[in-house]
């Protein structure tokens, strides 16, 4: 069985699932408190987008070096938007479900977004 090719940034799993999760948050912030408009709203999907648009601008740089550095950004922001997750659901702004699928997939991202910069990281020092 031949691997699918990845051309770009878009082919690539872990980038569809940061942006789903991305997508997830927009749509379960529209209905936060008016007053975490500027707060806790912004900052979920600010952090959201972080994590896709590093792994797309990673992707495009010319070395790997630069390729993980990119995706290390994109773990930071992976890792804050966790704790941001936790807050929101303390707060009850997720219903259970909500909560738990956007725990899944965040976790999801976190896994092979550390599983690609193992590999590339290998791939680097052969």
């Amino acid at each position: 069985m031949r691997e699918a090719r990845i051309r770009t940034f878009k082919d690539l799993i872990v980038w569809q699932k940061a942006f789903e999760l991305g997508l997830q948050l927009y749509r379960v912030t529209r209905s936060f408190p008016m007053e975490e408009r500027f707060g806790l709203t912004a900052e979920l999907r600010k952090t959201a987008r972080s994590v896709a648009c590093n792994i797309a601008e990673g992707h495009r740089r010319r070395s790997t070096t630069e390729y993980v550095r990119f995706l290390d950004i994109a773990s930071g922001s992976a890792a804050e938007l966790a704790t941001q997750l936790l807050l929101a659901g303390e707060l009850r702004y997720f219903d259970k479900n909500q909560a738990h699928a956007l725990r899944a997939l965040h976790g999801e991202v976190e896994r092979m977004l550390a599983a690609l910069m193992r590999s590339l990281q290998e791939r680097a020092s052969r």
